[in-house]
């Protein structure tokens, strides 16, 4: 019963969500049919981005293998997931309970402090809290300690990163009905920063004008689909026809399956960006029946794809900036004694997106460019600096690439060593 609460409840991100909006539209005493209706949708709506970002990451990963063969270019690569399946086979129970525990202490500030919100992002939850149980661990704390200080960690980041975004977060939506609940925190506010100071926001990425030859842009999928296949046919003709053919695309011409992935990210994006608008549509009014009755005024923390239909040209724009920060940073790190870390396409992705659309609301274009830059090289350093602070985890060949990740993990290892 504990594996079940715990792992396929807890751990499963569209029925965590699903449960609290049940529980909030159960508080408002909503009709049979209201609360049925509001569940499902609201559980349909995660499935749905989720099903969007697998899309995504399967077109990522090609790509990903594509640029390492073409560029002999060998170094850890950063990827949440494939670390966090590493570190259950030894910190499997002490994430459950650090989870756990982490969501009961996000409730009680968000209850009786100012920070009200609700991080409703269970898959980052439990990539926080693996990470803090291996930092802890790496440090000799174990047993209930481990998991009393790392639930402490987990909950007070739980409100405080939404917290922290949400001046910038109010300026992307116009309104201060959700928040973002996604450990990416420390980039997006480093790129509206750098928007507030270094941009214009009268100048959008919104408002690039674009020639009436070339009216199809105007469409972000489509002109996203012709940005990767761009990407995509250039990294194939240096990777060459041989490996993506033999290994890749079981036979198909290399040329033919570049575009058709490229494609399929592009379809991957408007997956998620429908699966965001049916969860909003459904979370926000249900939450209410949370904020009135449990934790007054509070606001729903969710992934950050949430801000993505607010400037769909920023998240190009981010995207590209990000991912052309970490290709300089593989070049900058072994001069600094560092390892390589090899641009994961993923976090850029998601994480470079979304600082290109905080640094626009902060910046406009210059903004979007700058912030997302600057968020590309914190997700390259940070991984490499966290490294030494895993322990025994650090030598697998990948770890955390988020920015919140980097800079908890080095804080807490190196203020442990301390003491």
């Amino acid at each position: 019963m504990l594996h079940l609460i715990m792992n396929d409840i807890l751990g499963t991100p569209a029925i965590l969500v699903g449960l609290f909006a049940l529980i909030g539209l159960l508080l408002q005493k909503k009709g049979i049919a209201d609360v049925v209706s509001g569940t499902l949708k609201t559980v349909m709506g995660f499935i749905i981005l989720s099903a969007g970002a697998t899309v995504l990451t399967g077109a990522l990963d090609l790509f990903g293998q594509m640029f390492e063969h073409a560029f002999h270019i060998k170094g850890i690569i950063p990827n949440n997931e494939a670390i966090v399946a590493l570190a259950q086979k030894t910190f499997g129970a002490e994430t459950a309970m650090i989870m756990v525990f982490g969501m009961v202490v996000n409730i009680i500030l968000a209850r009786f402090t100012k920070f009200k919100f609700i991080f409703l992002t269970g898959h980052h939850t439990m990539f926080m809290a693996c990470m803090l149980a291996a930092v802890l661990s790496a440090s000799g704390i174990e047993g209930v300690t481990l998991v009393i200080i790392g639930s402490i960690i987990l909950g007070a980041l739980m409100v405080f990163m939404p917290a922290l975004l949400q001046p910038y977060t109010r300026q992307i939506t116009g309104s201060d009905d959700v928040a973002i609940g996604h450990f990416g925190s420390i980039g997006y506010f480093v790129s509206g920063t750098i928007g507030k100071y270094f941009g214009n926001k009268e100048k959008s990425t919104e408002e690039i004008k674009v020639p009436k030859s070339l009216g199809f842009l105007r469409d972000s999928s489509v002109a996203l689909a012709l940005t990767m296949a761009l990407m995509f046919i250039v990294v194939a003709c240096f990777t060459g026809p041989t490996f993506i053919e033999e290994k890749l695309s079981g036979g198909t011409n290399f040329i033919v399956f570049s575009l058709t992935q490229a494609i399929t990210f592009a379809g991957g994006v408007f997956i998620v960006l429908a699966g965001v608008r049916m969860v909003i549509a459904e979370i926000v009014p249900a939450f209410k029946g949370i904020a009135d009755k449990v934790v007054p005024n509070a606001k729903p923390a969710l992934d950050c794809p949430i801000v993505f239909p607010f400037a769909p040209n920023a998240v190009i724009v981010g995207f590209l900036a990000s991912f052309v920060a970490g290709v300089i940073s593989m070049f900058l790190l072994p001069v600094f004694g560092l390892a390589v870390i090899v641009p994961g396409l993923v976090p850029h992705f998601f994480t470079g997106a979304a600082a290109g659309v905080f640094g626009n609301a902060t910046g406009g274009r210059r903004g979007a460019i700058l912030g997302s830059l600057a968020n590309g090289l914190i997700i390259s350093f940070l991984p490499a600096l966290l490294l030494p602070v895993l322990g025994s985890l650090g030598f697998n060949g990948t770890t955390f690439g988020d920015a919140d990740f980097g800079i908890v993990g080095i804080l807490l290892g190196n203020l442990l060593k301390l003491f």
